[in-house]
C-alpha cells in the first residue's frame, strides 16, 4: 500500500461538524430549514464492501461514512429501487442491492453516524433517469390510476419500514431525474424546448402517445401523499436533471405548480454546462420566480467549490445544499485507487468536452454495439483499496465557511 498521504494538511480532527440538518417541517418561504447541506450519494458502498472494498484516510482504514462525516459532510442521499432482484441486481438477486432491506441497513449506518438522510425513489426495478423510466415488473399492465395507487403505497410503506429499521428519512425525493416524467408512457412528458444535447433530443424526438404533465403530476401527487402519510414532517424534493437549462426548468416547474404538485425543494443535476454561467442563471432565476421553493444540487461531480458557492450564496437562504454523486469512485472522485483517481475524471462542459454519461445515460437509443458485450460475471461491486485524496480537503473548508 502507498499513497496514503496524498492529501492536504487541513486538520479534520479539529473541525467542528455541522449539526445534523433539521430537514423536516420545512417552512413555506423557501429558506433552508437547517444548516447548509453538504451531502453525498453513496449507495454503491454496500456492494463495493461485499466485493472487498476498504477505505483509508491519512493511512487509517475507516468506515467511508465516517470519513465523509469527519470531512464536513452532514447528509447522505440513498437511492431505492422497487424490486432490484428483477432489474438492477438481477446478477445478484439474493443481495437485491438498493432494495428495501439493503437500504434500511445502510440508512441506519448513516443515522448512527449522526447524519441527515435523504431517500431518492426510483419508481422502477432499475435506474430511473432521463432516458429510462421503466414500470416495475410488479406493476406491469397497470393503468394510470392503478400506478398512482402503487406509487402512494410503495412510498408510504418504504418510509414506514425505514423508520422501523432505525433509519427515519428526513427528505423524500419523489422520482429520480424526472425531467421527462416517470413510469412511461403514462407519466411521460414531451417538452417543447430542445435540451441542447443531441443525444437526449434524439431519444425524445418521437415517443408516441404519452400521459403528459397531467399524468406525471398525478403520479407525483400520489408519491407525495404517501410520503407525508408515513412521515408528516418529511421534506419533499422533486428532481430535474437539467440544472443548466433555465427555459426547460421553468416550463417543467410551471407545469407542476399549475397541477398542484406540492413540493418543498427542487433538486438539479449539475454535471455539465453548455455555456459558462448556465447553472448560475438557472439558480438565480428559479429563486426569483418561485420564492416559496427551495433549491439544491441533487447530483454533481466536478466544479465542487464553485457549485456549492453558487447554491450557498442564493438570497434568503433559498439554497439548501448539494449532494455529490458516488464520490468514492465516480467521475472526479475524492478517492484514489493505485495512485490514480478512482473515477474517470471531470468533464463539466457539454459538447466541448464530450457528452457526459450522467447527462445522457445509455447513449442514442438507435445505436447498437458492433459486438455484443458478454454478460458480466462475479460480484457487482468494485473492490480494492480506496484512498482519500486531496479533493476531500475541499469539504472541511466548505463546512467551515458555510456555518
Amino acid at each position: 500500500m502507498n499513497g496514503f498521504t496524498r492529501r492536504g494538511t487541513f486538520g479534520l480532527a479539529t473541525l467542528p461538524l455541522l449539526a445534523r440538518p433539521a430537514l423536516a417541517k420545512a417552512g413555506k418561504n423557501g429558506a433552508r430549514p437547517g444548516p447548509y447541506l453538504i451531502g453525498a450519494d453513496i449507495s454503491w458502498v454496500p456492494e463495493d464492501e461485499a466485493a472487498g472494498a476498504c477505505y483509508f484516510v491519512d493511512g487509517v482504514q475507516k468506515d467511508p461514512i465516517l470519513i465523509l462525516r469527519d470531512a464536513g459532510f452532514n447528509a447522505i442521499r440513498l437511492r431505492i429501487f422497487v424490486d432490484p432482484a428483477k432489474g438492477y441486481s438481477r446478477r445478484e438477486p439474493d443481495k437485491a442491492w438498493a432494495g428495501l432491506a439493503q437500504t434500511v441497513k445502510l440508512g441506519k449506518r448513516v443515522r448512527d453516524a449522526g447524519m441527515g438522510l435523504v431517500l431518492s425513489f426510483h419508481y422502477s426495478d432499475t435506474w430511473a433517469d432521463p432516458e429510462h423510466q421503466a414500470v416495475p415488473a410488479a406493476w406491469a399492465g397497470y393503468d394510470l390510476p392503478a400506478l398512482a395507487k402503487a406509487v402512494e403505497a410503495h412510498t408510504h410503506d418504504v418510509l414506514v419500514a425505514m423508520r422501523a429499521g432505525g433509519a427515519p428519512v428526513d427528505m423524500a425525493v419523489i422520482g429520480n431525474e424526472t425531467t421527462f416524467g416517470m413510469l412511461w408512457p403514462y407519466g411521460r412528458v414531451k417538452l417543447s424546448t430542445s435540451t441542447g444535447n443531441p443525444v437526449t433530443d434524439a431519444n425524445h424526438a418521437k415517443v408516441g402517445e404519452v400521459g403528459g404533465f397531467d399524468g406525471f403530476a398525478a403520479l407525483l401527487r400520489a408519491g407525495i401523499a404517501g410520503a407525508r402519510r408515513a412521515e408528516p414532517g418529511v421534506a419533499i424534493q422533486v428532481h430535474n436533471h437539467l440544472g443548466r437549462h433555465w427555459p426547460i426548468v421553468r416550463e417543467w416547474t410551471d407545469a407542476l405548480i399549475a397541477r398542484q404538485v406540492d413540493f418543498d425543494v427542487v433538486g438539479f443535476s449539475c454535471y455539465q454546462q453548455r455555456a459558462q454561467g448556465d447553472w448560475a442563471t438557472t439558480f438565480s432565476e428559479y429563486v426569483k420566480r418561485y420564492p416559496d421553493k427551495g433549491l439544491l444540487v441533487a447530483e454533481y461531480s466536478s466544479r465542487k467549490r464553485y457549485i456549492n458557492d453558487l447554491v450557498h450564496a442564493l438570497p434568503g437562504k433559498h439554497g439548501w445544499g448539494s449532494f455529490i454523486w458516488e464520490p468514492i469512485r465516480h467521475q472526479e472522485a475524492i478517492f484514489d485507487q493505485d495512485g490514480h483517481n478512482a473515477g474517470e475524471g471531470a468533464k463539466p462542459d457539454l459538447i466541448s468536452q464530450g457528452l457526459n454519461g450522467a447527462e445522457a445515460p445509455g447513449g442514442l437509443a438507435s445505436q447498437q454495439p458492433a459486438v455484443p458485450k458478454p454478460e458480466p460475471t462475479g460480484p457487482m461491486g468494485h473492490g480494492g483499496d480506496y484512498v482519500a485524496n486531496e479533493l476531500l480537503d475541499l469539504y472541511p473548508q466548505m463546512a467551515k465557511d458555510y456555518r
